[in-house]
């Protein structure tokens, strides 16, 4: 009987020593080869994977003590992947928190009103602290992934974007498309009235051109009247940047008269309607513009130098407009 309360009195005595070894350890500062010191963990990876990745980067603790410390509080299914942080000081228990909690670090990246999708691509692929999964893929690959019937043009929205770093271009490209869908169907829900848009999707077409069109802001809502008023008088948009756009990489920088004759799908100068397609990522304000265009009676406008425009009613005001702030330009 003395040697079981002996060995029992042991074994408690060890259980003691190891749970304030593993408390010891817990509230210990860990020693970082640089601070702050950034390391990844990929999804899907367990604990103990995890551990030894953080060992491999540089935080020196081993690793199977940390998988043990996890195990032990019950949270060895908990860890999240994404890119992290840690500075000198940092314990153990709370790099177990940081990981439990997906306390990431985070990179941004900036997608301009008025790019096409082709600009927003390379400044994706481009971009460092994003994992390109789509590496290789043709356009309409990442379409088919995303859900989306019909051309990438347009169906994403410009904005920041904040991401865990080594997130997938692929998300990024899915998050862009959601907020453009809830934007647009928002805004399409509270329209003016008497538009001549069959659905949202050309009213998308409509805002990509009021989004190139724009110098100022304050114009944005007459622009957007003009072609507005143009449509439903069955005229001719004869948007420049929808012919630009049609031209792809063989504009040069200079639209020639010869451009505007030359028949094609982007053409407004030769075919009546909107365009196809979008021309161009158009942000909020230009989707609203498409939707709540100002009450004007204007068919004209033209550019004065300074980024504004000046808007006419008769094509004998826009003339004298023209020559004012083009023709003596030009000169």
């Amino acid at each position: 009987m003395r040697r079981m309360f002996r060995l029992l009195g042991l074994l408690f005595a060890a259980a003691l020593l190891f749970v304030g070894w593993m408390a010891y350890f817990a509230v210990s500062p860990l020693v970082l080869k640089t601070s702050p010191l950034d390391f990844t963990i990929t999804p899907g990876t367990p604990l103990r994977s995890a551990s030894r990745q953080m060992e491999m980067a540089g935080i020196s603790m081993p690793a199977w003590q940390f998988t043990l410390l996890g195990r032990a509080l019950g949270k060895s299914a908990d860890i999240k992947a994404g890119s992290y942080e840690v500075a000198e000081g940092i314990t153990p228990l709370s790099l177990l928190d940081k990981l439990t909690r997906g306390d990431v670090t985070q990179s941004e990246i900036v997608l301009p009103e008025g790019w096409t999708f082709r600009q927003m691509r390379a400044a994706i692929d481009a971009h460092p602290d994003i994992r390109h999964d789509t590496a290789g893929w043709t356009e309409r690959q990442i379409l088919d992934r995303l859900g989306i019937d019909g051309a990438a043009e347009g169906r994403f929205f410009p904005d920041t974007y904040l991401f865990a770093k080594g997130s997938s271009d692929l998300d990024l490209y899915r998050r862009a498309h959601r907020q453009l869908n809830k934007i647009l169907q928002l805004e399409w829900d509270g329209r003016d009235a008497g538009l001549p848009y069959a659905s949202p999707y050309e009213a998308l077409i409509m805002a990509s051109i009021v989004e190139k069109e724009t110098g100022q802001s304050r114009d944005r809502r007459q622009i957007a009247s003009v072609f507005v008023n143009r449509l439903k008088k069955g005229m001719l948009l004869q948007t420049d940047p929808s012919v630009i756009y049609g031209l792809g990489e063989n504009f040069d920088g200079n639209l020639r008269k010869r451009d505007l004759l030359a028949d094609g799908p982007y053409n407004t100068y030769t075919r009546p309607g909107l365009p196809p397609t979008p021309i161009a990522l158009p942000g909020r304000e230009s989707i609203q513009a498409a939707l709540h265009p100002a009450a004007t009676d204007l068919l004209y406008f033209v550019a004065r130098g300074d980024g504004s425009s000046q808007f006419s009613r008769t094509l004998e005001e826009h003339n004298r407009a023209v020559a004012k702030y083009q023709l003596r330009k030009g000169n």
